[in-house]
């Protein structure tokens, strides 16, 4: 499981021309979900990721969390993280977790974030169009 981090001054998805989410001040999260990934997963990532200090406060550009700045969260099923690209110039989608299963894990994600913090989701499986403004810019990959 791959969760790309970003921390954003805003960030909204659209599908169909419609806006279905967006957020203000916090982070942009991509999820890549493999075949093997489960609930261990999970727990750790969305842990990892809500306590990721990576926003600034009186003394370090980088020493709060999310959740300390009041930032909100947006995610973002994207089983293009998932590819390989080690081979020829066309990615490999062999990696990714079926669809149905990709589902189940990221409602699952989803869940567990929604634990400590409401966040908003894009649309699974729609063609979506994603807006953001990166703050910094930051960027990180958490994979477990």
């Amino acid at each position: 499981m791959r969760v790309l981090v970003q921390r954003v001054s805003q960030a909204s998805v659209e599908v169909n021309g419609k806006s279905i989410a967006a957020i203000r001040h916090g982070l942009l999260l991509l999820v890549g979900i493999a075949p093997a990934d489960g609930q261990e997963e999970v727990r750790w990532l969305a842990d990892k990721a809500l306590g990721l200090r990576i926003f600034a406060d009186h003394a370090k550009p980088m020493n709060r969390n999310v959740l300390e700045v009041d930032g909100e969260i947006l995610v973002i099923s994207q089983f293009t993280l998932t590819a390989d690209t080690s081979k020829g110039r066309r990615p490999s989608f062999t990696t990714a977790a079926r669809p149905e299963v990709a589902k189940v894990v990221f409602q699952k994600f989803v869940e567990e974030l929604n634990k400590t913090t409401a966040v908003q989701t894009g649309q699974f499986g729609a063609d979506m169009q994603i807006s953001l403004v990166n703050d910094g810019p930051v960027t990180f990959m958490l994979e477990r």
